[in-house]
C-alpha cells in the first residue's frame, strides 16, 4: 500500500519561496504520476501540477505557471514542488497524490498524503 508524506510547508511573506517534498513508503513513486493539489480555505481541492511517470513531463495550471516547478529525484523516491513568487492566493493545504496518469478527470488519484499547510501573508 503506497503511503505519501508531504513536508516543507510553512508561512512566508508575499514574494517568498518554499519547496514542498513528497516521499513514499510501501511502494516506489517511479511508476506513478505524482500531482500536487491544494485546497484554499473554504474552497474545493484543485490540482496545481503533475509530473508523469515515464518521461517526467510536467504540467501546471495557469495560475502557477512560471512560478512553480515540479521535479523528481533521479532515484524516483521524492517529488518536489518548488514555489517561487508566492502570493496570498497560494495559501492553502497542499496535498501530494499518486495516479496512473496526469489526467485528473479520467484518472483521479488513488493515493493521497495528509497535506501540508502553506500560508502566504504579510
Amino acid at each position: 500500500q503506497l503511503q505519501l508524506v508531504e513536508s516543507g510547508g510553512g508561512s512566508v511573506q508575499p514574494g517568498g519561496s518554499l519547496r514542498l517534498s513528497c516521499s513514499a513508503s510501501g511502494a516506489t513513486l517511479a511508476y506513478f504520476a505524482i500531482s500536487w493539489f491544494r485546497q484554499a480555505p473554504g474552497k474545493e481541492r484543485k490540482g496545481v501540477s503533475c509530473i508523469s511517470p515515464s518521461i517526467d513531463s510536467a504540467n501546471y495550471v495557469d495560475s502557477v505557471k512560471d512560478r512553480f516547478t515540479i521535479s523528481r529525484t533521479n532515484d524516483k523516491t521524492t517529488v518536489f514542488l518548488r514555489m517561487n513568487s508566492l502570493q496570498s492566493e497560494d495559501t492553502g493545504v497542499y496535498y501530494c497524490a499518486a495516479a496512473q496518469h496526469c489526467d485528473w478527470d479520467r484518472w483521479p488519484p488513488d493515493y493521497w498524503g495528509q497535506g501540508t499547510q502553506v500560508t502566504v501573508s504579510s
